[in-house]
């Protein structure tokens, strides 16, 4: 079969598409680049295969992600040989860590860009055979501001900002200092400045995201930054919820939680990666240690934020994890009750301490260490849900229900985008991105079902 005829070279400047992947924070990475495209006069358009030129930006955190990003920059690569691209442009975390062996292994590849590079996209896409070559020797240095254009690629009433970038701790099996440089807080007022601007746009949620968002303004020379910044927020016009994500233990101070509890437009959530409870595997991992000083955070937690709604994430399996340990982790989330709870089984990352470790977990049993760690966390969750039914609750309407029209979906404040359970609501009517009352009449392991009440 012919290849579909490609567009004539014009003097115009092409139309491009993006496949955004891995977290938040490379979303943002994504947002100022499709800002500074359109800035320049190039048209960004929602199907790579419509583009002129597609830009696949990358994650590298884990062996999934590798493999996802790999997989899209293959397709996009086939879109390039025989649909409407005639160029392909790849960014984010795999270029940083993989660039040259990328260039090597899928000659389709135009032009690259690490992560400190976004401010090079248009060059990039506009036609030079850019490459991490050409960025400055060292770690990455680059974060955006609040003058960057951005196109935001989430739902009209949710933003992203990033507040930091980089991260200054040692985890044993984390790639991301390597991938992202060190820790560098961005300004109080350009934070402000920023989300203003977003409010302004009709944002109505902003979720503030960065490696580690307790440690915002340590490397200013302020404590409890985080806690300036989120009295600030708290006070600009259009804005109603705003949600913190990865906070680090060692860095989650009582007056943070004091902001999050006084504070009317924060929600009460807190995001948390623990990442074990067994001393001796978080002593490997170079994390804070201790079950007893974990589970007493915990309850600090809820004592200091009434009502607060807690997620947390841990590793299974990795080297050296022993029966023994992880019955301790399992005793640790009996004990201490998450709202909920991601799990990760270990994954090999080369450049890490933990890649020369020794005591590899097998396959099967980290994958049968999941399950079961999930599964206690789907009997705690449900537990919790039924508990809620009866309640009166804010819900952010998003739209219809992915099954049927005839149900609507939102989340409460204590549900981060996409990474947590739903409101399901199946009497009454709203619109999207507006906020209404929901009675919670049912509860699921994960969702909650429920009726509008009218005002």
């Amino acid at each position: 079969m012919e290849s579909p005829e490609k567009p004539p070279e014009t003097g115009a400047a092409p139309t491009v598409g993006m496949v955004s992947l891995g977290c938040p924070k490379n979303l943002v990475d994504g947002e100022v680049m499709l800002g500074r495209l359109e800035q320049t006069g190039h048209r960004v358009v929602a199907d790579p295969g419509d583009a002129d030129v597609v830009v696949v930006n990358t994650c590298a955190f884990i062996d999934k992600a590798k493999q996802e990003s790999v997989d899209a920059i293959l397709e996009m690569a086939g879109e390039k040989a025989t649909g409407r691209a005639r160029r392909l442009v790849v960014t984010g975390c795999l270029t940083q860590r993989y660039d040259a062996e990328l260039r090597r292994e899928i000659p389709e590849i135009d032009a690259t860009l690490g992560t400190g590079q976004v401010e090079e996209i248009v060059r990039a896409v506009d036609g030079e055979a850019t490459s991490l070559a050409d960025a400055p020797d060292g770690p990455p240095t680059w974060v955006y501001d609040h003058t960057a254009p951005r196109v935001l690629a989430t739902s009209p009433w949710l933003g992203y900002v990033k507040i930091s970038e980089g991260c200054d701790y040692t985890c044993s099996f984390c790639i991301i200092p390597t991938l992202r440089g060190r820790h560098r807080s961005r300004g109080v007022e350009d934070i402000v400045a920023e989300v203003t601007a977003l409010g302004a746009r009709g944002v109505r949620e902003i979720v503030l995201v960065a490696q580690d968002s307790t440690r915002f303004g340590l490397d200013h020379g302020v404590r409890d930054g985080l806690a300036y910044l989120l009295k600030r927020l708290g006070r600009i016009d259009g804005i109603r919820w705003v949600r913190v994500m990865y906070a680090y233990p060692q860095t989650l101070s009582d007056p943070i939680l004091d902001v999050i509890a006084d504070e009317e437009k924060v929600v009460k959530y807190v995001d948390i990666p623990l990442q074990h409870a067994s001393t001796a595997v978080l002593k490997r991992m170079k994390r804070p240690t201790g079950r007893g000083h974990l589970l007493g955070m915990i309850e600090r937690i809820r004592e200091r934020v009434p009502g607060v709604a807690i997620r947390t994430s841990f590793i299974v399996g990795f080297p050296g994890e022993t029966g023994e340990d992880f019955s301790q982790l399992l005793d640790f989330v009996k004990a201490a009750r998450f709202d909920n709870v991601g799990v990760f089984t270990y994954s090999d990352e080369e450049g890490t301490t933990s890649y020369d470790l020794g005591d590899r977990v097998p396959a099967p049993v980290k994958d049968a260490r999941r399950r079961k760690l999930m599964s206690l966390q789907k009997r705690i969750s449900a537990r919790r849900n039924r508990a809620r039914v009866g309640e009166r609750v804010e819900v952010l309407v998003e739209g219809t229900h992915a099954d049927t029209d005839l149900l609507l979906r939102g989340r409460t404040a204590g549900q981060a985008p996409e990474i947590d359970g739903q409101v399901i609501i199946n009497d009454g009517t709203a619109e999207p991105g507006t906020f209404v009352t929901v009675e919670i009449t049912e509860a699921h392991p994960y969702d909650l079902v429920g009726r509008v009440v009218p005002a």
